[in-house]
């Protein structure tokens, strides 16, 4: 964090996230999503115009964004309306970047209404995520933001200790930015479940079902490979072509999804035995859950040919995938297994990289947000970053 009222310089907020479930969770994926303070969001000659200014600080002063009960308020349509104006951005805008610039001011404006005066921050947000392949990188982008404006307002205390390379905040401040950042996403998203921005905060792996949150306790780690086709998507469209199948076939379609819920539930069992001791037997009953899950879904029609190709190209490895998010391409994940060969997996990498996609290694199970010293950085992430 670079704040231009603080002596505690060069923090960064970072918070992995996966979208991906293995089959019914969301658990966080130990990619990057870090952020200094650097505000590129929206040119500052858009405030040469006195106009905009005078539209900001209404917004600012006026608007009651939170209850003196500490509940943190909903963004309306009137006032999403209002930031694009400030923003000069066009009613229609809605790329990622549009939407990006949006969830900051409401932050921004929001988290910092008891200052006395806007502070000025200086903001750089950064980050090895793809967006819009359906891994959550708008709910780490929010989270992060909410954590480190809480912060620099004093909302809530830096839990940076001195010499340690990253440090958590205590739950209550974890349940203020995950709240926060919830409010970011509704305005990115509209109406979002919630789960991303949760993993994103808590960490870890996540139940949700029938709107309800709640941790798995002691998770495994488990090695993934991380493959998106880039082939573009939208949930909604997905979401609906499953809600008119069902309607059409609901004796064929429901259960379908009883029994999705059941590998869900098998496989929450065979990870929490994992948490005490993983055998090589229960990485065998992982492989055949992603199997079922992934006919089950092509089944409910979120597949894709490019999902196919990277499910038959894994298979001729000996690797089991399937698709992750809301499918129809994007992204899926290949389980490794601990006694794989390396030259197993960089094969399997090579061959996926040749179909065109993009190919990363990693995990799943990591913490959630944290705040971290610039000299724990990566060597790409302080090159990125560099300057600050």
């Amino acid at each position: 964090m670079q704040n231009s009222n603080a002596d505690h310089l060069q923090r960064t907020w970072k918070s992995g996230i996966e979208r991906s479930s293995l089959f019914w969770c969301k658990k966080l994926l130990k990619s990057r999503q870090d952020f200094f303070f650097h505000n590129n969001a929206f040119s500052p000659k858009r405030f040469d115009d006195p106009s905009h200014v005078q539209v900001c600080m209404s917004l600012y002063r006026t608007r009651p964004w939170m209850t003196e009960q500490g509940d943190v308020s909903t963004p309306t349509p009137e006032q999403v309306e209002k930031l694009k104006e400030v923003a000069g951005l066009s009613v229609d805008g809605a790329g990622p970047e549009h939407l990006a610039v949006l969830a900051f001011l409401y932050l921004y404006l929001s988290i910092c209404r008891k200052q006395r005066a806007l502070p000025s921050l200086d903001i750089v947000v950064w980050s090895e995520l793809p967006t819009g392949a359906g891994l959550g990188s708008s709910a780490a982008y929010s989270v992060c933001l909410a954590a480190a404006l809480l912060t620099a307002c004093e909302d809530i205390p830096n839990p940076q200790k001195d010499g340690a390379p990253s440090s958590r905040w205590a739950k209550d401040d974890l349940e203020l930015i995950n709240k926060w950042a919830f409010q970011g996403e509704r305005v990115i998203h509209g109406n979002p479940s919630g789960v991303d921005n949760a993993v994103s905060t808590w960490g870890g792996a996540l139940r949700y079902q029938q709107g309800k949150i709640s941790a798995l306790q002691r998770p495994p780690t488990l090695q993934i490979l991380l493959t998106n086709t880039k082939v573009p998507r939208s949930t909604k469209a997905l979401v609906a072509g499953v809600r008119s199948r069902l309607l059409k076939f609901p004796e064929i379609v429901a259960p379908l999804l009883t029994s999705i819920d059941a590998i869900s539930l098998e496989c929450e069992r065979v990870l929490g035995d994992m948490a005490v001791a993983a055998t090589p037997e229960q990485y065998l009953v992982l492989e055949e859950l992603i199997d079922m899950n992934q006919h089950h879904l092509n089944a409910l029609g979120v597949g894709h040919a490019s999902l196919d190709r990277l499910c038959q190209v894994t298979m001729a490895h000996g690797l089991h995938s399937k698709l992750t998010g809301a499918g129809g391409g994007g992204c899926g994940i290949t389980l490794l297994k601990p006694d794989l060969e390396r030259a197993e997996v960089e094969a399997t990498k090579q061959a996926l990289t040749g179909c065109g996609f993009d190919c990363w290694e990693t995990s799943i199970g990591a913490p959630g947000v944290s705040v971290h010293s610039a000299a724990s950085l990566a060597g790409p992430v302080r090159q990125a970053l560099g300057g600050l």
